[in-house]
């Protein structure tokens, strides 16, 4: 499984985000590339602790048993529900939020495992660093496939 703290996979990350274009046209689900990099953005801002959305009730009921699905080698199912505070709906400048994308898994990656392992992840509950790493390589890959990248 790869890992956003292993180097040459971030690299791939940042590459496969170079890649897209504001032309860019999702394959699945509603939001047009530049929400889809904003959501992205907003993801990384809990995994490094900047916001802590509450977790909800079905999350607190069955958020341990499914975990797994965060950070096994199983792809993310498409049209997924996502956490109510990162839906972006509003229209975003695509270059602004490639740029902060990008800037946003350095910084993670640059932080190194410790710093993700201190907060629960708002559906799943506790993660371990590893976890976080795998779950955030697998959250960005399945929305650059998304885009064809």
């Amino acid at each position: 499984m790869k890992d956003i703290f292993n180097q040459s996979h971030a690299e791939e990350i940042l590459n496969r985000i170079n890649n897209l274009s504001p032309n860019s046209k999702p394959q699945w689900g509603n939001m047009d590339v530049a929400k889809m990099l904003a959501h992205c953005s907003s993801f990384q801002d809990i995994a490094m602790g900047n916001t802590f959305p509450s977790r909800g009730l079905l999350g607190r009921l069955i958020g341990k048993f499914v975990k797994p699905i965060f950070y096994n080698d199983k792809p993310l199912p498409r049209n997924m529900s996502t956490i109510p505070t990162i839906l972006i709906v509003d229209e975003r400048e695509f270059d602004t939020e490639k740029e902060k994308l990008k800037q946003k898994i350095i910084n993670f990656q640059n932080k190194g495992t410790q710093e993700c392992a201190n907060h629960p992840h708002p559906f799943f509950g506790k993660l371990t660093s590893e976890q976080w790493g795998k779950g955030i390589y697998k959250h960005l890959d399945h929305h650059l496939k998304q885009f064809g990248v």
